[in-house]
């Protein structure tokens, strides 16, 4: 009888095949959790990467008023003129910094308004677009520049400077071109002429406060007056050149609007959003 015996080459490569395929289920398995174990990871970062974005993006802001109290911590600012008319400032800004000027405010009535579109008008079909001011007065400093903690002091030193000075009229009915330090912006303005002495003796008082914090004072000798509207750049031949046609519609009224009358009771301090009012002797 013969038996068939398989030989130990045989059985050790069935062996080894087996073993491989033991391996190579192995590799899969470890593969495929590997696999899982880095989506896991991977799945908080991710979310932690959009909550950070949302949290950016909803971020309330700083007050301005906190910001104010560290006014040495600067940061870069641009300017648009195109957002502003075409108006660029006359200085720097910088945080902490506060444009300020003294003045007393005019406030227009009908007769006037209605004065204002005429002169305009006018104006607009010589070839020259004038802007009308947004508000009025009449300029007792020079815009000047001051820190956020001088702001009261200055305030108490122009109320004391001011104790004394009296309440007055002042006219103005002659139209006047100005155009300021920098070339800029010119304006079309109206010059006082009753009132100048008063006026001299408010801007010795301003000038008291302006030297004592080592600011510019006033014009050495001032044209007072009351801008009237705007253009940008260096126009002052061009709006003198109708001037007089300007002057002409003014005088030609008829409704008492020729002259602009200020009531001189009280002077105001604008530095930045705040506005300090001082009211004059009666």
């Amino acid at each position: 009888m013969l038996v068939g015996y398989s030989s130990s080459s045989e059985d050790d490569g069935e062996a080894g095949s087996e073993a491989e395929a033991t391996k190579t289920r192995r590799r899969s398995s470890q593969k495929s959790v590997n696999n899982e174990d880095e989506s896991s990871v991977d799945f908080p970062t991710k979310k932690k990467a959009k909550l950070k974005d949302l949290a950016l993006k909803t971020r309330l802001p700083v007050p301005g008023c906190l910001l104010d109290m560290f006014p040495d911590e600067d940061a870069p600012q641009t300017e648009d003129s195109s957002l502003h008319g075409g108006r660029i400032r006359s200085f720097k800004h910088e945080r902490g910094n506060w444009a300020t000027y003294v003045y007393f405010p005019y406030h227009p009535e009908e007769e006037f308004e209605s004065l204002m579109e005429e002169l305009l008008l006018l104006s607009q079909t010589r070839g020259l677009v004038l802007t009308l001011q947004e508000e009025f007065h009449l300029s007792l400093s020079q815009t000047v520049v001051l820190r956020h903690h001088w702001i009261q002091p200055f305030a108490q030193s122009l109320r004391r400077s001011l104790s004394h000075c009296k309440r007055f009229l002042c006219s103005a009915e002659r139209l006047k071109v100005y155009c300021n330090a920098e070339k800029t912006r010119t304006f079309l303005g109206m010059e006082v002429s009753p009132g100048h002495a008063q006026l001299l003796d408010i801007i010795q008082a301003v000038d008291k406060t302006m030297t004592e914090f080592q600011l510019e004072t006033f014009y050495k000798d001032p044209s007072f007056h009351v801008s009237l509207a705007w253009c940008v750049g260096e126009q002052t031949e061009k709006i003198k050149q109708i001037l007089q046609e300007l002057q002409s519609l003014v005088d030609n009224r008829e409704d008492g609007a020729s002259s602009l009358i200020l009531d001189c009771a009280e002077a105001r301090c604008r530095t930045g959003n705040k506005t300090f009012r001082f009211p004059l002797e009666a």
